[in-house]
Order: structure tokens, then sequence, then C-alpha cells
């Protein structure tokens, strides 16, 4: 396999049960010869934090070579890493099937998890990752839960950055009373194209996620109403979180444990003719490519993948196959949308632009790079302000835009980029979106068939 090469690159499975995956010394010598190839290349020095980090250490030594640098400095490096996936997937000349073999994304996941099983992780970090618990927690006082959570409160926010290394001015998801599982469906159309097609009326499973259940329940009513406009029949199911907070900590065991459950739990609606779709990026890539690495022999994690769509790459093939439904109107003012790392990193295509532009007259605007959050790794302390200034071209090509609409495949993403977008501005006070209510394309797609939140 040549560098440039036009084939696809594949993946190995993660070998995390076997010892030397976490035995310090064969750790340590991967690390090197993966760091000694990306020092080499510096292909990625303006994806994120990790490599900057890295060359840094490099360029310091008296010889400006990696074997002049402590093993302990490797820590910075992995720490900076949001498993974002794009180095992977985008720039990297050297991932499998190429002969050097580097996946470099995972080799810093291999890290965590010799950290974590070297007890090195956990504390408040551990419970804040507790999504599902917190969300339950949270919905019984929600008012008091966002009000503790605010940006604004002066007096709890300090408390919290303290206690828990959350930064004081990290926007967090707000929660409410009433979770997606809890709203009733939205009639089908039954005259729908996908209601009436020669192979039978299209069936979905949605995989609510911890994040719509419990943070953004608008987001899914509006994919379940822009589906039911369309004829399809749905189910809300959330056995669980899938698991990405406790793989970026490094607690694969957990994620595994998840995957077997989830999906034996899912795969009972796929053998009755459903679809399975997730309504957040993150926990689609996990159904779809981190679990069948993780526990590539259990059959039903296997039948998941196969069976899961990203909610925006569903409504694209049911526009494909069988025509969306009329009523669409065009839209007043254009959008900026995001295209999420673990959109792209799913290998699908730009569904969610694509999707927008089924629109009449739709003025879409694409930003396609990382917007730095990474998940809960942007809301720390220690990253925070690191995260910002890896979303700013991303902020800037958002507010530039002039978009009414700014968007993206991942509400949390989104969130962080209209925080760059008030820096940019310089003014916190200053509306960053007009339509700030409006955070994921499906919503769009809700409006555009004049259905109200």
């Amino acid at each position: 396999m040549s560098e440039g090469s036009l084939g696809a690159p594949t993946r190995h499975p993660i070998a995390w049960q076997d010892p030397d995956f976490t035995d310090p010394a064969q750790l340590d010598a991967e690390m090197r010869r993966v760091f000694d190839i990306c020092h080499g290349c510096r292909r990625c020095f303006n994806l994120c934090d990790s490599f900057p980090r890295l060359f840094d250490l490099i360029d310091a030594t008296p010889g400006e070579e990696l074997d002049e640098v402590p093993s302990k400095d490797f820590k910075s490096v992995v720490d900076a890493c949001t498993l974002c996936d794009m180095c992977f997937m985008t720039k990297c000349p050297y991932v499998p099937p190429h002969e050097f073999d580097l996946d470099f994304p995972h080799l810093m996941l291999r890290y965590r998890v010799a950290e974590f099983k070297a007890g090195e992780h956990g504390g408040l970090k551990a419970e804040l990752a507790k999504t599902d618990r917190n969300g339950k927690l949270a919905r019984l006082v929600p008012a008091l839960a966002n009000w503790g959570s605010s940006r604004d409160n002066d007096l709890t926010r300090p408390i919290l950055e303290k206690v828990a290394g959350v930064h004081r001015d990290a926007a967090l998801p707000l929660y409410h009373g009433t979770t997606f599982e809890d709203i009733p469906a939205p009639a089908v159309a039954k005259d729908a194209p996908a209601a009436t097609r020669s192979a039978g009326a299209r069936k979905a499973v949605l995989y609510a996620t911890c994040f719509v259940n419990y943070n953004s329940p608008e987001i899914g009513t509006a994919a379940r109403s822009v589906l039911a406009k369309n004829g399809v029949e749905t189910e809300v199911v959330y056995p669980e979180c899938c698991g990405m907070p406790q793989l970026e900590s490094g607690d694969i065991a957990s994620v595994a444990a998840k995957a077997r459950s989830v999906s034996a739990e899912l795969v009972s609606w796929v053998d009755k003719g459903y679809d399975i779709i997730a309504l957040v990026p993150s926990c689609a890539l996990m159904f779809k490519f981190e679990w069948p690495l993780i526990e590539p022999n259990d059959a039903n994690v296997k039948r998941l993948a196969d069976a899961t769509y990203d909610i925006a790459e569903y409504v694209v093939e049911i526009a494909g196959e069988e025509g969306l439904a009329p009523g669409l109107q065009p839209i007043d003012g254009g959008i900026s949308i995001h295209l999420a790392c673990h959109a792209r990193a799913q290998n699908m295509g730009p569904k969610g632009a694509q999707m927008l532009r089924l629109i009449p007259d739709a003025k879409v605007g694409v930003v396609e790079r990382c917007s730095g959050h990474g998940g809960s790794w942007g809301i720390m302390k220690e990253n925070f302000e690191v995260a910002i200034k890896v979303g700013r071209p991303v902020a800037r090509q958002a507010k530039e835009s002039g978009a009414k609409y700014v968007v993206s495949e991942c509400p949390l993403a989104r969130e962080h980029i209209l925080q760059g977008m008030e820096r940019l501005a310089g003014d916190a006070d200053e509306t960053a979106a007009p339509a700030a209510e409006v955070k994921h394309p499906i919503q769009i797609m809700a409006k555009a068939y004049g259905i109200e939140p």
C-alpha cells in the first residue's frame, strides 16, 4: 500500500483484552514508533492540539529528535486528543492497509485504557460521565439543575470548576423534566411514499441517546415528526447510553458491556423489521464502527452496525428511494451547517448538508472542520481554552456566513461554536445566532414542513 493510495482506510479490532495492549513497555514502544512517523510527516499540525504538542516536545530537545523526549511527556499529547478521528479519516497517509499501520486515535485510546487500568481515571470526572444517572436525577429538579449549571451563576460555577474541574465559562446542556421517551408519538401519514412503497412501510426505532433524551428532546420530536410526515412508523427505545463518555476516559470494559446489552435489545427490533436510527452522530459512530471493533465476535453488535443509520442519512435515503412527502417550504434566512467529526467519520458523505439542500431554495453553507469540543473533553478547565482555539476557524466561518441558522449534527459542538462566535464578536451579550432554539439540521427540516416545536 503506497502513500496517497485511493484504497479505503481500514481499522483493526481493538485488542483491549490482550495483556500486551496495556503492557507499559510495549505501549511505549508503539507510541515512539507512531510518533516518529508523525514527526517525519507533520501533515496533521493544524488539526488539533495533540500534534503541535508532540512537535514542540521534539523541537525543544537539543537534537530535535524523538528519542530525546521522556516518555512521561507523552501524556500531554494524549490528553489533547478528542478522539475526533479526523487525523485517521482525512489527513494521515499511513493508515491501514499501509504498511506503517498508523491509527493515531486508537493509540491515544490505548494509552487511556492503560491509565484507567492503573487507576489514573476516576473521581468526579468519572461521575460526570454517568450521563444516564445524572439525567435521571436532574429531570426531577430541572430548574434547579439548570440554575446551578448556568454560565451566569457566579455562585455555583466557580465551585463546580474547583470541585469537578469544569471550566466556569463552558456552556453546559440544559435538562428537561420531560424526556424524549415520555413524549407521545405523532400521527403517521399513511399516504406518504415511504408508507406505500412496494417493499412495505418503513419502520424505525429512534435510539434516543442520553443527550436527546435528557437535554434536547426537541431534536427527537423534530426527527419523529419529519419521519411521521413521510410515513415512517417509529418507536423510541433507549436501554442506556452508548458509552462514548466512558470510551473517552479509557473505561473500555464498560463500553463493551454496554455494546453487548444494548445491541441485544435493539436487534430484537431489527428482527421485527425496524431500522435503527441514532439521533446524535457520536452514538451512530459507536454503533457502526467502535462497538464492532471492541466486540468483533458479537453477532448482535455486527447486526446492529449493519442496521444503523444517522438521522440525516435516513432522511436522505428516503428522498432518494421513495421521494419525500410534499410540503417542504423555503426557509427564511441562510443556514450554516457544521459537519460534525463523528458524522464525517461514519464514511457516509455530508448527509446533513444533503438533507438541508432538499428544502426549496435553501441557502446552505457548510463548515467542515473540527469544532474542538470533543464531548466532555472541551468543558474541562484544562481544555476549554484550547477547545475554543481549535474551534476558532469554525466559529469564524459560521459568523462570517451571516446565516440566520447555525446548526450542527452534534448539538454539543453547536453550543461550543456559538461560544466561539461570542469570543470573536468581543461581546458575550451579542446574539451570535438569531434562531438560537434551532440546534440540529433535522429541526430545520421540521420547520420547512411547518411543524411547530
